[in-house]
Parts: C-alpha cells; structure tokens; sequence
C-alpha cells in the first residue's frame, strides 16, 4: 500500500517547541510510524512544487493524510482539485486535526466544518462509541490524552456515515472526533486530535487509530462506473407507440 503523509509543514519551522516535540515534522514522525508498519511511504509538504502533489504522486498514492493550519489559503486551488478528483475515483483521505478547515476537507463535505475551540492544557477522554469498527482495533473503551486543544460542538460538518469516536475534553465539551465519509469511491476519515504542541502523535493509541484507518481506507479496487446515456443490457421488447 502507498501511503503520502502531507504537512503544510509551518509550525515546525516557527516555533521551537514544536520542533522539540516533531524534530522531523509531524509528517516524519507520522511517517515512521507507517513505515513501521510495513506501508511504502512518503511525504510531502506545502513548499514542495505543486505542494509535493504532482500528478505522479497523487496517482500512486492509495491512502493520502493531510494535516494543516496556518496556511490553508495557500494550497493551490488546482491541486485541491487534483485530490478531489482522486479521493472520488477511490483513493483513500485521512483529515487530521485543523485539518478540518482545508480547502480540501470543506471542499468534500460541502459546510464550513466551523468549531469552538480553546487551547488550555486539557484532559481529552475520546470514547470508542462503535467497538465493532474496524479503525479501532486493538483500542479499549477510551483513549485518555493528558493534555489536548479543545475542540466543541457544534461541528459544521454533514452527519457521518459512521461515527466512530466521540470525545470529551476537561472544561465539559464534547465533540464528534472519528467520523467516516464515503465519496465517490473513496472513503475519508477525519481525526480530531494532533494538536502541534502536545505530543500527542507520539501516543501508541494514538498511532495504532492512525495504521487502523490507513487500512481502513485502502482503496477497493473496482471498476469506475460508468456514467450517461447506456445501452441496454437485455433486449428491450416494448416498441413506442
């Protein structure tokens, strides 16, 4: 399977503390970990010509995780559309965190993916609310992260096709954070935590949901439909009048 790991690739370079936590990124930690797993994979990143998403890329590419946040409006709109088109034709799309106000996620589910939000060293309990899923494997009732950003509902987002994580935060939020999307013959998961200053990405649950739900969105492989005016596949009696 060939994964891409897509980092914007930003806080890294601003600040330090970030780059105590990530010293080769998000997406190289990311990264590791898949590799671990036995995936081929590579990375790419926003200053990267074409944003490391050239055509070449994206059409070996079968599961794609994208993370992003300050810079958002800079990702071309022509390769937002490149992966759009791939996501539709089957490959896999795995949202990570701010992720959620990519051009791209905004783009598939068509709301503005909007949130609360509030950054305050505080205890996250991501409840398991579909056991039997298969992008939680392995995982017992609850993942418990020590410290997180918060995320709260409302979450703009259309209802999932499965909901699959739901989280409760310290100062009394909840939130909607593993959701499943199906489009056009791709499927999408968006995961809620991955904040840059906490090391959350270094947590072995954490890491275990992330190779569940690369596996969980491989593509399957089966022919395009076909679309438009079709002959008929039996002969058709009726004759107009």
């Amino acid at each position: 399977m060939n994964v891409t790991v897509w980092n914007e690739n930003r806080h890294e370079q601003k600040n330090e503390k970030v780059r105590e936590i990530y010293p080769e990124g998000i997406h190289g930690e990311i990264a590791q970990v898949l590799d671990k797993e036995g995936f081929n994979v590579r990375t790419a990143t926003l200053e990267e010509d074409e944003h490391g998403l050239t055509d070449e890329v994206l059409n070996s590419t079968d599961v794609l995780l994208w993370w992003g946040h300050l810079a958002h409006d800079e990702v071309s709109d022509d390769v937002v559309e490149k992966v759009k088109q791939r996501v539709l034709d089957g490959m896999g799309l795995i949202v990570l965190h701010s992720g959620h106000f990519s051009k791209i996620f905004k783009s598939l589910m068509g709301t503005t993916c909007d949130l609360k939000w509030r950054e305050a060293d505080e205890k996250e309990r991501m409840w398991v609310v579909d056991p039997s899923h298969p992008i939680v494997e392995g995982i017992g009732e609850y993942i418990e992260l020590e410290k997180e950003e918060m995320y709260g509902e409302h979450f703009d987002i259309p209802k999932p096709d499965e909901l699959v994580l739901i989280s409760w935060f310290e100062g009394g939020e909840v939130f909607r954070s593993g959701c499943t999307y199906r489009r056009g013959q791709g499927k999408i998961f968006y995961f809620r935590p991955g904040h840059e200053t906490y090391p959350t990405y270094h947590h072995k649950e954490i890491q275990r949901v992330l190779v569940n739900g690369v596996k969980w969105a491989n593509p399957i492989h089966h022919p395009k439909p076909e679309y438009g005016n079709a002959k008929p596949i039996e002969t058709i009696s009726a004759k107009n009048l």
